[in-house]
């Protein structure tokens, strides 16, 4: 992965992580890690507060009383919560609304990723009944390989774009031989380097990978599935791309078919709802 760590050196050169995403990460990493410890890191970015006081009194919440406190706020969101709106935020300010190409336009790439995320959400908690706040960082962070090639290799990336055509090479094919890399490989690395789990890491890695062995409830398979469905919905990286989809995936889809069509009928909605409430 000498290629991926290349351009991963080179973007962090002109963007990083602020501070306060990566304290958050090791604090959720330990295990006596408290509220309080949380409450002591986000009072360190005003921005953030403003963020959470604001989300916390949504109509989302539907508190009976206004919410003006930190550590009332932390307690209603959760420490994983915080910590996705953390790096949601950070994520969407990496990214040049400026590099654009006439098949390619940052802000689908964004909307790409947040509807990714939201819909990893859902099906964690709709079909699979789990938490779904891993799910959702993992599907907003599951492209963060091509917000570094936007930045640092952005007229290879636009190239790579407009030859993305369906039934040709696969997008990752294409960076390969462009870039000797892709950015499953690149967010791999990246989201490493920020401290996530190591199955949100391997599902950011195969996103785009054909496991027959892979379980649909896994974090790999989730993430594909809710890929698969997004760009269904219109919400693809570039206008009319489909994502295939394994057998064994369409499999379960399929036994599931009723749960995941009201799933893909309530998901602009969501995205909506969620856009609005988190500002993006």
């Amino acid at each position: 992965m000498a290629a991926a760590e290349q351009l991963i050196q080179q973007f962090k050169q002109t963007k990083t992580l602020p501070h306060i995403v990566t304290r958050l990460a090791q604090l959720i990493n330990d295990e006596d890690s408290t509220l309080q410890d949380f409450e002591e890191v986000i009072r360190q970015d005003p921005a953030l507060v403003a963020r959470l006081l604001t989300l916390v009194n949504s109509s989302f919440f539907g508190m009976s009383r206004k919410v003006d406190s930190i550590s009332r706020a932390v307690a209603l969101l959760g420490m994983k919560n915080l910590h996705n709106i953390a790096v949601t935020d950070a994520i969407q300010g990496m990214i040049n609304t400026e590099a654009s190409s006439a098949g390619f336009s940052p802000e689908q790439l964004w909307a790409h990723s947040a509807a990714v995320g939201l819909c990893c959400k859902m099906i964690a908690e709709r079909i699979f009944s789990i938490n779904g706040d891993d799910a959702y960082l993992c599907g907003i962070l599951h492209d963060i390989g091509l917000i570094v090639e936007l930045e640092v290799a952005r007229e290879s990336l636009f190239s790579i774009i407009d030859r993305l055509e369906p039934g040709g090479p696969s997008l990752i094919e294409l960076e390969q031989e462009e870039l000797n890399t892709d950015h499953g490989e690149i967010g791999y690395l990246l989201a490493q380097e920020w401290q996530i789990s190591q199955p949100l890491v391997e599902a950011i890695r195969d996103h785009h990978h054909d496991d027959r062995s892979l379980s649909p409830n896994s974090a790999t398979g989730i993430l594909q599935m809710a890929e698969y469905i997004v760009n269904q919905l219109g919400f693809a990286v570039k206008e009319g791309l489909s994502i295939p989809l394994s057998a064994e995936l369409a499999s379960h889809i399929q036994k599931n078919v009723e749960e995941y069509k009201v799933l893909a009928e309530d998901l602009p909605e969501e995205l909506e709802n969620t856009t609005n409430m988190y500002g993006n």
